[in-house]
């Protein structure tokens, strides 16, 4: 299978949300590589992106892309690899890993937490960008719900117009 396919991908969803785009699904596609590239260990606080569960803490994101049987960190190469491919291909699904890394913050000090692990793979129709999570394991600080929640947040921040809307809205 192709890169941003995981052969192994569960069957049992734990959140689903399809959202409305307004740009085309390669346009999407790269938005979205690039992104989660950005995002890559990138530290957080909690509040910037969830309920805060746990006080003065941290979040760091580690995204991986697919490619048949495991996931290859996004980082400049990668983003650049996928670029590439979707520059000659679009592709119908992304899957990806993310990895939530959780610290809580004393002073000067900070302390590692237990860590999520999540599978999410994009699915791309013409108008719609739907997000579904699979946690793996971890003790969800933040939810799957907040995972798509993210997603969708972030790229419509790092575009210079809002191109996903709630498909309720």
């Amino acid at each position: 299978m192709p890169l941003g396919h995981y052969d192994n991908f569960p069957t049992t969803i734990h959140y689903v949300e399809t959202y409305i785009s307004t740009v085309s699904i390669k346009q999407l596609q790269q938005k979205l590589i690039q992104l989660l590239g950005d995002l890559n260990r990138k530290e957080f606080t909690f509040e910037e992106i969830a309920i805060p569960t746990i006080p003065q803490g941290r979040v760091i994101f580690e995204f991986g892309l697919a490619d048949s049987g495991g996931f290859t960190f996004i980082d400049e190469v990668e983003v650049k690899k996928a670029l590439g491919l979707l520059a000659k291909q679009q592709l119908q699904s992304l899957d990806f890993f993310c990895a939530i890394r959780y610290y809580k913050k004393k002073a000067e000090t900070r302390t590692a937490l237990k860590f999520d692990y999540y599978m999410i793979r994009t699915l791309f129709n013409k108008g719609t960008f739907e997000v579904q999570v699979f946690h793996e394991r971890g003790p969800r600080y933040i939810s799957p719900e907040e995972v798509a929640s993210i997603i969708f947040l972030k790229v419509n921040e790092s575009a210079t117009k809002k191109i996903l809307k709630a498909q309720d809205a």
